[in-house]
């Protein structure tokens, strides 16, 4: 029986990772199809192609965040099953109603709502300091990062906005802002970088290679890549004329679309990840099955205080297939509230938004953070928005998607324990 629910499980949430998916592929698609750089054919193409791509560029961490958002020794497998069933209606009916929810905190709401009807408040992970004074965890955290990723993505679209639109005027200042900036973001991402002896395990007996292809590395080379792109087009922007500086800004796009895309496979995908490594550590709990025994393809181990995780393989190649496929389904009636009806949306527009909500995907995920990849983008839509004058900005379609925000983890936390209840009952 217990076996049996684990595959449920197992199966349901690659599901949602699909759903997921089609859920959230206007994201990524939005501004490139509103702009017309790309058809929609072609533009869900290009965000599934780097959905699946961020499998070798992110790691594991906002896995392991989500994995322990409830105390897995006291929970068991009908709590994960009520959460991801949740999740699924609720993402399914917000599909439906063309509202761009979070998927991210569907999924946590559910979880930490079935856990909660089963053991109480207590079983939840609210907050936890981080390590030697890192970034703490919990479900308080993510909570507050409902507020602060669209605002940091506001803040970033803004700047990067206020940056174009200075480089386009025939000043020395600008130039001299962006080589400055270029600089900086050289030697920060050198900063960040991981060496060979630092390499826990690494691909290649080349160290160039090593380095070149550690995961983490990867990372900020494309954070470096973003900013020196935009820097280069600042340089020669105030030289173009309009229809020059049009056609280049709409290239620029297809790099900042990919850049988000690698974001959202990277951010979305983990978080069912987790799910199915915390579906794992609890059958081993609950079954007494003892990890030695178990199959090669089940062998996963969640990280804790200095001993490492793992994962086999097919589990992160899964979650980005799945979370791929989805995207190439589409989500068409949030594409027209994502690319349209939030403010008009053309290239600059389009460049800012997506590479200000890269940069915040890539910074949260850093931190090891799930945050919405939706909340993120409108956020930096709106940020865009703000640099014409406040009233480009429709507040009326932002403050109903407000309410869809702040409203996502409770009812998501209600219906699921309404379903473990229910679960409980046959099961």
């Amino acid at each position: 029986m217990e076996f049996t629910l684990l595959i449920v499980i197992i199966v349901l949430a690659l599901i949602f990772d699909y759903i997921n998916g089609f859920h959230d592929a206007a994201n990524a698609i939005a501004t490139v199809v509103a702009t017309k750089v790309l058809s929609p054919f072609q533009a869900v193409l290009w965000a599934a192609f780097f959905n699946f791509l961020a499998y070798w560029v992110f790691g594991f961490g906002v896995a392991d965040t989500v994995a322990k958002t409830a105390n897995t020794m006291d929970i068991n497998l009908v709590v994960i099953l009520a959460g991801v069933v949740a999740a699924i209606c609720w993402n399914l009916l917000t599909w439906w109603l063309g509202i761009p929810s979070s998927s991210s905190h569907t999924l946590i709401g559910g979880f930490a709502g079935a856990a909660i009807a089963h053991a109480g408040f207590g079983v939840v992970s609210w907050y936890k300091e981080g390590k030697d004074g890192g970034m703490p965890s919990g479900v308080t955290i993510i909570i507050a990062f409902i507020v602060l990723a669209p605002l940091l993505g506001a803040l970033i679209s803004y700047l990067i906005s206020i940056w174009l639109l200075y480089s386009s005027k025939k000043s020395i200042y600008p130039k001299l802002f962006t080589l400055l900036l270029m600089a900086s973001t050289i030697w920060f991402v050198e900063s960040q970088m991981l060496y060979y002896d630092a390499i826990s395990e690494p691909r290649f007996d080349s160290h160039f290679w090593s380095v070149a292809c550690e995961a983490h590395n990867i990372k900020w080379f494309l954070v470096a890549f973003i900013v020196l792109s935009v820097s280069m087009f600042c340089l020669i922007f105030s030289s173009l004329n309009l229809n020059q500086a049009a056609l280049l800004l709409k290239k620029m796009q297809l790099l900042s679309s990919a850049a988000f895309s690698l974001g959202h496979g990277g951010n979305d995908s983990q978080k069912v990840m987790g799910i199915i490594a915390a579906a794992v550590a609890v059958y081993i709990h609950t079954s007494g099955v003892a990890q030695e025994s178990l199959p090669d393809w089940l062998d996963v181990i969640l990280p804790k205080d200095d001993i490492a995780g793992q994962m086999p393989v097919w589990i992160p190649l899964a979650c980005y297939s799945a979370i791929a496929a989805g995207t190439l389904s589409g989500g068409w009636k949030i594409v027209k509230t994502m690319g349209s009806k939030i403010t008009k949306v053309t290239s600059f527009e389009g460049v800012a938004a997506e590479t200000a909500g890269a940069l915040t995907l890539y910074f949260t995920e850093h931190l090891k953070i799930p945050v919405s990849t939706t909340h993120t983008i409108t956020g930096s839509i709106i940020g865009v928005g703000l640099t014409k004058r406040v009233s480009a900005v429709r507040w009326g379609v932002t403050v109903s998607l407000l309410w869809a925000w702040v409203l996502t983890i409770p009812v998501s936390a209600v219906l699921a324990a309404l379903i473990y209840y229910v679960l409980s009952l046959v099961l």
